[in-house]
């Protein structure tokens, strides 16, 4: 039960992949500032294989992106605005990758400690904007860890549920390369065949149930991860836990980081338009 990364191949040669994406290109016309740096040709072809290469519905999925994105600034979220919702550890960043070298996202909806979706949401948010922003530079797609100690029923509503599926399912496409749930109570069946119709079918068989002490779950979680760096709570041997104040300076670190892209790629940006429009006018000058 391997997890290995799959190719990522659509149903067309590269060829006519690449024809898709130039037709998906110039159905999305110029784009200005932030948004020119989002839709990258990998964005545009995420968009495109979580639509099943339709064109239209790609479009529609990345405008309805790009104005959540110009009015929720996800990029522009700090630390210091979700520090709240990180006091439990119910979501990071682990300090190991799986084998193929991707992001981990350690999920602990056990350890709930707010009520408002808003900063849930929020915190959401930022956790998939550092996860990405930490991807190597091979890889789209990060694992996500849930560990189920201490859940029940009532630590998910269903419109924190369905909220929670509708951003990372129509915002974040093909970033999720599996999720492992880990030992989930009987009862989560019951939760999941109720979210289930909210979830992307594609969605739906990246998520694996994982039990300890069970051969093959022990054989899938061998296959995914070194487990001499994976936390002992996950079956791993290594002692490590989440410490709130040592992560919250990391993350102060990665939000400088962040801040320094988004500002040096606008730069790049801005320096790329100026050279073209100056070209153009020398151009006509001359013409």
């Amino acid at each position: 039960m391997s997890l290995k990364k799959k190719s990522s191949k659509g149903p067309f040669s590269p060829e006519e992949e690449a024809t898709k994406l130039k037709e998906f290109r110039d159905a999305l016309g110029l784009q200005n500032g932030l948004t020119s740096l989002f839709c990258t040709d990998a964005c545009l072809h995420r968009y495109l294989r979580a639509n099943n290469w339709s064109l239209k519905k790609s479009q529609k999925m990345l405008k309805g992106t790009i104005k959540w994105r110009e009015m929720y600034k996800p990029e522009k979220i700090k630390w210091e605005d979700i520090d709240k919702e990180a006091e439990t550890g119910k979501v990071y960043r682990a300090g190991f990758c799986d084998r193929d070298g991707r992001t981990v996202l350690v999920m602990r909806p056990g350890v709930q400690n707010t009520n408002q979706l808003d900063g849930q949401i929020k915190y959401l948010v930022y956790c998939m904007e550092n996860a990405i922003m930490n991807l190597p530079a091979d890889q789209e797609q990060m694992v996500w860890l849930v560990d189920f100690e201490g859940w029940n029923l009532s630590m998910i509503p269903l419109m924190t549920a369905k909220e929670t599926a509708n951003v990372l399912q129509n915002h974040y496409p093909e970033r999720l390369a599996y999720a492992i749930l880990y030992n989930p109570p009987k009862i989560f069946e019951t939760f999941f065949n109720v979210v289930k119709p909210f979830l992307d079918p594609k969605t739906q068989k990246k998520v694996k149930f994982v039990y300890p002490k069970e051969e093959e779950s022990d054989k899938l979680m061998e296959s995914c991860f070194d487990m001499d760096k994976m936390e002992s709570a996950f079956g791993g041997r290594s002692a490590s836990k989440f410490d709130k104040d040592e992560y919250g300076k990391m993350m102060r670190q990665d939000d400088q980081k962040m801040a320094q892209f988004w500002q040096s790629a606008s730069t790049a940006n801005g320096n790329r338009e100026d050279s073209t429009h100056h070209a153009a006018s020398s151009t006509a000058g001359t013409a």
